[in-house]
């Protein structure tokens, strides 16, 4: 497990009411598992054949898919969809997070990406996009589950709703976007000066690249020295040189997430995005015209990506916890610290899930309910 130092050292951990009670050093402790702080996902749409946008059983069957993968908190994704099946979308996150989700993950609320997007950036999402009208962003806020949502500065009312939100104390991405670095910078700046949690979403993916003259959107957000930058580590959506400059960039604010669609945990095969047909082949989804459509990745093979590209493991744990936890607001998860959650995941020296602890509790679904070096009187 990590070590006070980020290190990583034998030792043993006791649990007690959802929480972590002590963190012992132990030489004496097996050495053939790996304890780490569960994985906090900012970025879901979907997994096991559930979906955000199918309302509380969609949010309830991904929760239970991406926990048997080591995450413990995560937040359900939108899509770009017409205005009314956004906000049941975000009242069905709701409902799930006020009563939580056996077996699953917790819910801490939802990221809104989509609809304030640019229509010349969809990517995979349906073209739905709409400017962020007060009204609009005073409607989303009102449901009281935002923890995160996606925005395109260059749009009409974007400087006004992304200040709405932020004191509302939703994080602000800029993604899906077409505007260029200048623009980009000004509202980062804006929201800095207001406090706001800032992230780039899916960086490098649905915004353009980096040039000299026009560092455009990916440029302005390394750049810059707050934001936090979502990576998708599937192979599939980054090179591995985009992944080492984001990290040269900004070494304490890269987060691993999934982007996952409802494919995520069923293998090839035939699926669907906000309507629209996907087809999933070798780890792949797209849409008929080729377009990625999403990932079908797990936080776990995020993980095990990061460290197979040279990423040190407490480092790639980081990413995948106490960064993105911190960029949502939450301090009470993310290390293994005594009063801290006891959302723990248990791996094996191939870095492959052994069992998951959300608030203490194990989950089934994983090869063990526990390990030797776990005490939960």
């Amino acid at each position: 497990m990590p070590g006070p130092q980020g290190q990583l050292a034998p030792g043993r951990l006791t649990l007690q009411g959802g929480l972590i009670r002590a963190v012992e050093p132990d030489p004496h402790a097996p050495r053939d598992r790996v304890i780490l702080p569960g994985f906090v996902d900012t970025h879901v749409h979907g997994g096991g054949g559930g979906d955000t946008m199918d309302g509380p059983d969609g949010v309830r069957t991904l929760a239970r898919l991406h926990a048997r993968h080591g995450t413990t908190t995560l937040l359900p994704t939108t899509i770009t969809h017409p205005w009314e099946a956004v906000l049941e979308a975000l009242r069905g996150v709701a409902e799930v997070m006020r009563a939580g989700v056996p077996g699953g993950a917790a819910i801490a609320g939802a990221h809104l990406e989509g609809p304030f997007i640019s229509p010349g950036r969809l990517g995979a999402q349906p073209p739905c996009a709409v400017d962020p009208a007060e009204a609009l962003v005073t409607q989303v806020i009102a449901t009281g589950v935002l923890r995160a949502v996606t925005l395109a500065p260059e749009l009409p009312g974007a400087r006004e709703a992304a200040l709405a939100f932020a004191r509302a104390g939703v994080r602000v991405g800029i993604g899906h976007s077409r505007a260029d670095a200048d623009t980009v910078t000004g509202l980062l700046a804006l929201l800095s000066a207001a406090g706001a949690q800032t992230c780039a979403t899916h960086l490098f993916n649905a915004m353009g690249g980096v040039e000299g003259r026009n560092p455009g959107v990916p440029g302005a957000l390394m750049a810059d020295p707050h934001a936090t930058l979502e990576v998708i580590l599937d192979g599939i959506h980054l090179h591995d040189t985009a992944v080492r400059l984001a990290r040269a960039a900004a070494p304490e604010r890269v987060i691993l997430i999934t982007d996952a669609m409802r494919a995520a945990g069923l293998g090839d095969g035939p699926s669907e995005l906000g309507g629209q047909p996907v087809t999933v082949r070798g780890g792949k989804a797209t849409l008929p015209d080729g377009t990625i459509a999403g990932s079908v990745l797990t936080m776990d093979a995020a993980l095990r990506r990061a460290v197979a590209a040279g990423i040190p493991l407490p480092e790639a744990a980081r990413m995948a916890s106490l960064t993105p936890a911190r960029s949502i607001g939450l301090h009470d998860r993310g290390k293994l610290r005594p009063g801290l959650r006891a959302d723990l995941v248990t791996l094996d020296p191939d870095l492959t899930v052994q069992a998951v602890h959300v608030a203490g509790v194990p989950i089934a679904g994983t090869p063990v309910a526990g390990t030797p070096t776990l005490e939960n009187p």
